[in-house]
């Protein structure tokens, strides 16, 4: 049962949390008496909040699209910005749609086809051995099913040419500008997740190298990027015959690359 906090440790679990840079902490302080059992686990939590971990690691759980996805501790916490990556995969599936959610983290991506496509058929893969049992917690339940390894590798061979949308959140953050990121990605979220090379694409260059032999004729890869990389990000899936158009939701701050195999 969550805790029913006194006036006075309401405002003091704010004073807390505002204290350790929290700039939402009414907000938080309320996910946290919700997970809380009593007054004792309520101050395990605050403390793991102060000291940097990511809120979503430490109640265990995003609110994502109108889901609640399981988040483990190591793993990459999925972004409001992401929501809109979803959103244009999800338009893009006809009911019974073949998906596949490439780099899923905790599998959000592929939890939101499942639930909004009717009867989609999903697989989800990442390199994350701590990712791939978060994702199968968030996914499998709603029918959909996860494998562990690297890109297109551990997915079963019967998808090859009958993708018909193909979600891949890659890293995309320059390597050298990793250490800019916000304490909380940096130090709690999984390099692999974050990491996307000298200029960002080098991730993105794989999966478009591959993904035209997983594709269906007219399916779509849908992957989230920076607007400073469009151009470059539009020749990576260009020079391997996929068709890009960008999307962009300045609400979010996302920009989304969908490219095309042409039919």
């Amino acid at each position: 049962m969550p805790l029913d906090p006194s006036a006075a440790l309401r405002s003091a679990t704010v004073a807390r949390l505002r204290a350790a840079g929290c700039v939402f902490a009414e907000d938080e302080a309320e996910l946290l008496f919700a997970a809380a059992r009593d007054t004792a686990g309520l101050d395990v939590l605050v403390e793991r909040r102060a000291t940097g971990l990511p809120l979503e690691h430490v109640v265990g759980w995003a609110d994502f699209a109108g889901l609640r996805i399981a988040v483990d501790p190591g793993v990459f916490v999925p972004r409001r910005r992401t929501e809109f990556l979803v959103e244009r995969a999800v338009a893009l599936a006809a009911p019974g749609a073949l998906c596949v959610d490439l780099c899923c983290g905790s599998g959000a991506a592929g939890a939101v086809l499942l639930a909004e496509v009717p009867d989609a058929r999903v697989h989800a893969a990442d390199i994350d051995p701590a990712a791939v049992a978060c994702a199968r917690r968030n996914i499998e339940p709603r029918g959909g099913t996860v494998h562990g390894g690297d890109l297109f590798a551990p997915l079963p061979d019967g998808l090859r040419g009958r993708v018909e949308v193909l979600v891949a959140n890659v890293p995309y953050v320059p390597t050298g500008e990793v250490g800019l990121l916000p304490p909380e990605a940096r130090d709690h979220e999984p390099l692999v997740a974050l990491d996307g090379g000298p200029d960002g694409l080098d991730v993105l260059r794989r999966v478009a190298a591959a993904a035209p032999e997983w594709l269906a004729p007219g399916g779509s890869l849908l992957v989230e990027t920076s607007g400073r990389q469009t151009g470059a990000a539009a020749d990576a899936v260009a020079a391997h015959g996929l068709t890009p158009r960008f999307v962009t939701c300045e609400e979010r701050y996302a920009t989304v690359l969908v490219a095309t195999l042409g039919a």
